[in-house]
């Protein structure tokens, strides 16, 4: 039975790995499958939700996560996020914020195999995961912070070095 199983989610997720809309069979597959997979769904943000603890949280998702989703979380200037496979996450989509605050949490501290989402777990502290994810849903305006310096340096060192 669990092979079955296996087969039929490995086929289901194969299927849905193409460029075209999923079937609505697949949609509900996967939205199921991930509700499945992505722990944390009862968990609590013990994270009181003011100014502070949002800038905080911005402040780690800066040092931390930017590189990926961009300086607003939405994937600005980020040159590889709709060109990787799966396409990096734009956090403000509806998608992600219809994570519970603990599936959210729990995404940081897990990652997500074979999405490129890395696990921050022994890296960042529970409180500092709390806090991105409070930052999470307060996220600015897409483009209001523009591109992450990493991008915009790389591209203003490659024009003065006289490069295509």
């Amino acid at each position: 039975m669990r092979v079955c199983a296996f087969f039929l989610l490995a086929g289901l997720a194969i299927g849905c790995r193409t460029r075209e809309d999923p079937s609505g069979l697949e949609a509900r597959a996967m939205k199921q499958l991930k509700e499945v997979a992505v722990g944390g769904k009862d968990w609590t943000n013990p994270v009181p939700d003011n100014e502070a603890n949002v800038h905080q949280g911005r402040e780690h998702f800066q040092h931390h996560c930017q590189v990926c989703h961009g300086l607003d979380g939405q994937n600005t200037g980020v040159p590889f996020a709709d060109k990787s496979d799966p396409p990096v996450s734009n956090l403000a989509s509806e998608h992600v914020q219809a994570y519970t605050d603990g599936q959210l949490k729990w995404i940081i501290q897990n990652g997500i195999r074979y999405s490129g989402m890395p696990a921050w777990s022994g890296i960042l502290n529970e409180d500092e995961m709390w806090k991105i994810v409070r930052f999470l849903r307060h996220l600015p305006p897409k483009g209001s912070l523009g591109a992450p310096r990493v991008y915009t340096e790389s591209q203003s060192s490659h024009k003065h070095s006289g490069g295509h």
